[in-house]
């Protein structure tokens, strides 16, 4: 016989923390956007269970339960679904990058002193669907976007197709790089112990309130940014107006990963982007 207890919440200063087995960054496929995005819960979850399935991973195993406790992706993932869907009820004409970009941008920053893959573990932070419903900004991408972005990464036209199912093709015209996709993290990847200097062009859609100005902070400048450049505020007249800016970063590191956060304020909301740039031995 088991019994389930109450529980209390304890304070603990390095939590939370991504469990060793959970995937790290960078993509082995686009460097220059930053991976994983966000973390879900995803260890020790109670959840309901296949009566058909065993309860375990061991061939054989006749148990059948209606309930388990059970860690991995597959638990973190309905997680951050569920807040998808929940963003979604409230906002129904947002896109899936704007459902996103409220997710990312409100998330909690994590501690990287409690996670030694710091972005790479976390990505912007952890998870936080209640602030996620009223993000402020979102960055806002459609089809277009990623045909241009895909165009970029050596895709021709019938690789694209495979993916758009459609008619899309690439050209000149469309051919763009990651580092523009509007994305709500920055990322960059670069050459050891050689210059850099790069800018990530954004847009962002006012979804808080009319007549606002929102104003950057910048939670560090690290060894190895010798300049950082971006605007001063983003005014906004209405909901729904959108302001374009540019994030130009110059430096020079031998270390694997360097970041820092940008982050939009009008005193109410707090709309925070990742930074990494990600050295590596060779271009």
């Amino acid at each position: 016989m088991a019994s389930i207890l109450k529980s209390a919440g304890i304070y603990d200063a390095k939590a939370p923390v991504v469990v060793s087995f959970s995937s790290r960054g960078p993509s082995p496929i686009t460097r220059d956007i930053l991976k994983p995005d966000l973390t879900a819960p995803g260890v020790d979850i109670l959840a309901a269970w296949s009566p058909i399935g065993s309860m375990s991973v061991y061939e054989g195993d006749p148990r059948s339960v209606p309930y388990n406790i059970i860690s991995g992706t597959s638990m973190s993932c309905p997680h951050a679904s569920g807040a998808a869907a929940y963003i979604k009820s409230f906002h129904p004409t947002w896109s899936p990058a704007a459902i996103k970009s409220a997710l990312m941008t409100t998330a909690y920053p994590m501690n990287q002193s409690s996670n030694t893959d710091a972005e790479f573990a976390y990505g912007a932070g952890h998870i936080n669907p209640i602030k996620a419903v009223n993000p402020g900004l979102i960055y806002d991408a459609g089809e277009a976007d990623y045909v241009t972005m895909l165009c970029g990464q050596g895709y021709n036209t019938t690789k694209l197709r495979l993916v758009t199912g459609d008619n899309s093709t690439c050209s000149a015209a469309n051919n763009g790089t990651a580092l523009d996709l509007n994305y709500p993290s920055m990322a960059v990847t670069v050459v050891s112990g050689k210059p850099f200097s790069v800018s990530f062009r954004r847009t962002v859609t006012n979804v808080g309130f009319p007549n606002s100005t929102y104003t950057p902070t910048v939670s560090s400048f690290p060894p190895g940014f010798q300049s950082m450049s971006y605007p001063s505020e983003l005014p906004f007249k209405s909901v729904g107006e959108t302001q374009s800016f540019t994030v130009t970063l110059s430096g020079m590191t031998s270390e694997y990963v360097l970041s820092t956060a940008i982050t939009w304020s009008d005193g109410v909301h707090s709309v925070r982007s990742p930074i990494v740039v990600h050295s590596s031995s060779s271009s």
